[in-house]
């Protein structure tokens, strides 16, 4: 009779539990693979087939009895480590759809907002037109490979124990927010340029000339040089995009 020791039971389930609950985490938090869209079913089937296929380079799991005090606290860890992963890929997504922002507050498109039921609010056009190609563009650059592997990798910088917030000490999220600016200035400038050189000639025009009326011709140039810095800009978004992803999951490294 084939017969097994609480330990040896206890050893193959904790292999793949407390990496499971990170998973998941990710899972909830992590743009594009948190959308309503994808249902919970699919997400806690892939959470483990990661974890499956994940395991074998994954350090020793510590021998925590899943009935005890401490399973909690090791769940709390998981699913907060997990859940503040998922948190640099956001960050980057909103200095995307901040530049969008600003974008369109200068080609004057603000008034056009509508309600997103992705982020659940208010969304103007030019911003939600760059949060779906930031979208698009994190799927194309495997973005969800690269949240994956520096998910498996923090079990080496962040390994499983009863101390869920010692890793916020070294991650320091409350920097984070100075990203959404920095990267979102720097995506929308060369098209905030272009609009703020067209509004400088404008301004000279109607000084020159002020029986023109500058209102009735200011916009649909402005829209004009605006969807062209938006043509000419877009395909060079993937490098800020990346070295922005790139060094927001460097602290996890």
């Amino acid at each position: 009779m084939v017969s097994f020791s609480e330990a040896e039971v206890l050893a193959w389930v904790t292999a793949w539990l407390w990496p499971f609950f990170r998973v998941l985490g990710l899972f909830t938090s992590a743009p594009v693979l948190s959308q309503k869209s994808i249902p919970r079913r699919v997400r806690m089937g892939l959470s483990l087939l990661i974890v499956i296929a994940a395991q074998p380079s994954l350090p020793p799991m510590p021998n925590v009895s899943v009935n005890s005090a401490d399973a909690f606290m090791v769940i709390a860890q998981q699913v907060l480590i997990g859940l503040t992963m998922g948190f640099p890929a956001r960050v980057v997504f909103a200095a995307i759809e901040f530049a969008g922002e600003i974008v369109g507050l200068q080609m004057g498109l603000n008034f056009a907002s509508f309600f997103d039921p992705m982020s659940g609010g208010q969304a103007t056009a030019v911003s939600r037109f760059y949060g779906t190609c930031a979208a698009w563009l994190f799927v194309v650059m495997n973005g969800h490979l690269m949240l994956t592997a520096a998910l498996v990798q923090s079990f080496n910088s962040f390994p499983v124990s009863n101390q869920p917030l010692a890793f916020l000490s070294v991650v320091q999220p409350q920097v984070w927010g100075a990203e959404i600016f920095k990267l979102g200035l720097w995506v929308s400038m060369p098209v905030v340029a272009m609009l703020s050189l067209v509004n400088l000639v404008m301004g000279l025009i109607s000084r020159v000339a002020p029986q023109m009326n500058i209102f009735s011709i200011g916009f649909p140039v402005t829209l004009g040089v605006g969807l062209t810095g938006l043509w000419l800009t877009l395909p060079m978004m993937q490098t800020p995009l990346t070295m922005a992803l790139e060094r927001m999951l460097g602290y996890f490294l």
